[in-house]
């Protein structure tokens, strides 16, 4: 995800659950997430789907749909705001069949999510699509989401698009780099 990720959530006020699977990286920075920060939660599973969170979900019965992502920090050059330490072959892959066997319409973030070996990725995606799940471009997901242009949100949210056009751009490139398929 890019810098943009904080912004951009709270354009269109959608509330952010991260469960963490070992350390957070020094440069992750979930207090800037503020308001729409629901929970954080430590977890030993692979899957995010711990009764915290199921218990979460359970409470907001209105939630049909999930966005996935979860980027493994030593996977990056340097640190980016909200990511988890998670190889998207085990823990998003795990948390998306476990949200899909749920009911729920998963969507991964194809340029949120990293491993360690890269060749992984494309397999752990194809497979989340083989049970039902969506992958989708960050960009994609936050367009679906604002679902309108001509409002006032709209506006600010498309100026946060243009500003951070660059480095979507290279968010993308590099983790979407062995991806062909896509």
């Amino acid at each position: 995800m890019n810098r943009s990720t904080p912004c951009s959530t709270r354009l269109i006020s959608l509330p952010v659950h991260n469960a963490v699977f070992g350390p957070t990286a020094p440069g992750v920075d979930l207090a800037a997430l503020a308001d729409l920060h629901v929970a954080t939660i430590e977890k030993s599973l692979f899957s995010m789907m711990v009764p915290e969170v199921k218990a979460l979900l359970g409470e907001r019965p209105h939630i049909t749909s999930v966005v996935l992502f979860g980027i493994e920090v030593s996977y990056l050059s340097q640190p980016v705001a909200y990511a988890d330490v998670s190889q998207s072959h085990i823990c998003v892959l795990q948390t998306a069949l476990d949200l899909v066997q749920g009911g729920y319409d998963v969507y991964v973030l194809a340029d949120g999510v990293s491993s360690s070996n890269k060749e992984e990725v494309p397999i752990a995606l194809a497979h989340i699509r083989q049970v039902g799940g969506h992958v989708i471009t960050s960009e994609s997901a936050a367009f679906m989401l604002q679902r309108e242009a001509g409002t006032p949100q709209f506006r600010a949210f498309a100026a946060v698009i243009k500003e951070e056009k660059e480095n979507t751009v290279k968010t993308s490139q590099k983790l979407l780099q062995y991806r062909s398929w896509l």
